[in-house]
């Protein structure tokens, strides 16, 4: 049997599970005659663990995602795996390109953390195929990402905020929610989160601006390069698959991490708006903008801190600057 975990430093805030571990959840999914032929945890992921499991009587491998230990998730990033699942009936639009789930179990009875068992889709990830093609060919990629961004920001949802809640009744409540709760988690962490609370000051003082959004519309929190899977023998980029949408949440499109990507150089990316539709260049949607800035670079500076990165210290300026143009 072939079993290969990741290997990690004793304080990572991944933790891979044993060969008894993986067997168990297999057993509690498959039955108790279930046998493994290989496992192999795939590290690409950042948050969850992730393996590709290949099991007896099936055709197919299958992917086991195990979330963290609720003790080592922050507020900010609370039960994701848990709001990743509540989303699938809003996702409907994309269920041709997802994986389906066969087994999801927040018992913690066979491991002390939730888990769930997706098909294997077909396709190699977006960061390692695209840059098979020539650069003349990315836009294709882009405007696909445009397009798959649309029909998610079309779907309407129920209630500002995360998909499975806490559930807020206006934008501007869930936009100071988040940050509140990315400045608790770099608290306990002991970075300085005194930036982004003056974000959240001026936040609450202009919430009005925030409240001109009245259709919580839905996110898919981390659609970029990484969380796609491309035809492994297409002429063009041609996307297959798309991942991880633990960070769903209803409210501004606007404040999708999609569009902070699309904005964020002027390359090839930005064939994206050929397909997604025009940016809202208003004043006030300019605004709002800055704010959402100041949220990502919050939430990017805990990651880094959170995988260990030396370059948690950049996300200050970034801030700062925004702040400047907020005053």
């Amino acid at each position: 049997m072939d079993f290969r975990p990741v290997e990690r430093a004793p304080g990572a805030f991944q933790q891979s599970l044993t060969f008894d571990e993986i067997q168990a959840v297999c057993c509690r999914a498959f039955g108790l005659e279930v046998r493994l032929l290989s496992v192999v945890e795939l590290g690409s992921g950042m948050y969850n663990n992730t393996y590709r499991v290949a099991v007896s009587g099936r055709e197919r491998p299958v992917i086991l995602r195990v979330a963290p230990e609720p003790g080592r998730q922050f507020r900010s990033e609370r039960e994701l795996m848990r709001n990743e699942y509540a989303s699938i009936p809003y996702l409907a639009v994309l269920a041709p390109l997802m994986p389906q789930v066969i087994v999801a179990d927040w018992s913690q009875r066979v491991v002390g953390r939730d888990w769930m068992i997706q098909s294997l889709l077909d396709g190699i990830p977006g960061p390692d195929r695209l840059g098979a093609y020539p650069r003349s060919e990315w836009p294709t990629f882009f405007r696909q990402i445009g397009a798959v961004a649309r029909q998610v920001h079309a779907v309407r949802g129920p209630h500002f905020g995360p998909v499975a809640g806490p559930a807020c009744g206006t934008w501007s409540e869930a936009v100071l929610a988040s940050l509140k709760d990315i400045a608790a988690d770099l608290d306990r962490v002991g970075l300085d989160a005194a930036d982004l609370r003056k974000v959240a000051v001026v936040a609450d003082q202009q919430r009005h601006i925030l409240d001109e959004v009245t259709e919580p519309c839905l996110l898919s929190g981390d659609l970029w390069t990484v969380n796609t899977l491309l035809d492994a023998n297409a002429k063009q980029p041609l996307i297959t698959g798309v991942l991880d949408f633990d960070r769903t949440w209803f409210g501004d499109p606007a404040a999708d991490w999609t569009i902070r990507m699309a904005m964020a150089k002027q390359d090839e990316r930005t064939a994206f708006w050929d397909t997604y539709g025009a940016r809202d260049n208003s004043a006030h949607a300019v605004w709002r903008s800055r704010i959402y800035e100041a949220r990502h670079l919050g939430a990017i500076r805990l990651e880094r801190h959170r995988l260990g990165k030396a370059d948690v210290g950049d996300t200050y300026g970034g801030v700062a600057a925004v702040l400047a143009d907020l005053m």
